[in-house]
């Protein structure tokens, strides 16, 4: 159990700032998971499910020991609403990707899972509602719950933007639609300065690389979904 700890708490120090081992890995498979995710790969679900687990450990510092001593319970609770989504996307991107597999057998597993979209008029008002809405309703109940020290108003703003639009970003990335690119745009300019100001500087390294990939990955999923045939949902798949 001795060596587990070790593990689990191992540090480097970074120009003298000590940074947990696990909050770089956690984030080496995020990163994984985003390039699996712009490839329209199955496998990047389950990449990504591991480094939300190991994140989870390193923002939730009020259960876990960091060197930060904070806790960013924006950060930390979706890194649980990603594993849920997570296994949304798994499910359905795994359907989706036997529709194709039916319909052009010979590509194997080169053929992408999923054709991208653009959210329809009316997905796009019900996702920016839920996104205003829930952002309003979160800050004020993780103000309410504190952050364990005298944390000014902004910052609840701030983790409540990056918590819910994280929620959004991720739901509309199962459903395969371009958007999804563009909430993260969104979400990362917040997530940076925050994660900055907190000594989170793995994650927010990450964020910065993640952000010239989420631009690249949008212009992607543009042109795929300008040429590929779409999807159908996979309540229409064979069985």
């Amino acid at each position: 159990m001795s060596i587990l700890e070790h593990v689990f708490d191992a540090q480097l120090s970074i120009f003298g700032q000590p940074i947990l081992w696990r909050e770089i890995v956690g984030n080496g498979f995020g990163f994984a998971s985003a390039i699996g995710g712009l490839r329209r790969r199955v496998w990047a679900w389950p990449v990504g499910i591991i480094g939300n687990v190991l994140l989870f450990t390193v923002f939730f510092g009020v259960a876990f020991a960091t060197p930060q001593n904070q806790t960013l319970y924006g950060q930390a609770g979706r890194q649980v609403f990603f594993v849920v989504t997570s296994v949304y996307g798994w499910w359905r991107w795994s359907l989706i990707r036997k529709q194709h597999e039916l319909q052009a057998p010979g590509e194997g597993g080169n053929a992408p899972a999923i054709t991208p979209r653009w959210a329809t008029a009316t997905e796009r008002l019900q996702y920016l509602a839920v996104w205003v809405g829930g952002v309003a309703v979160i800050q004020w109940v993780f103000a309410q719950i504190g952050a364990g020290w005298p944390a000014p108003r902004w910052y609840y703003w701030c983790d409540a933007w990056i918590f819910v639009g994280s929620m959004v970003a991720t739901y509309a990335m199962a459903r395969g639609w371009n958007d999804f690119w563009l909430a993260w745009i969104a979400v990362d300019l917040v997530g940076v300065p925050l994660l900055i100001h907190s000594h989170f500087y793995p994650t927010a390294f990450l964020f910065v690389v993640y952000g010239g990939l989420v631009i690249y990955g949008f212009f992607v999923w543009l042109k795929a979904s300008r040429t590929e045939s779409p999807d159908r949902e996979p309540s229409e798949v064979p069985a």
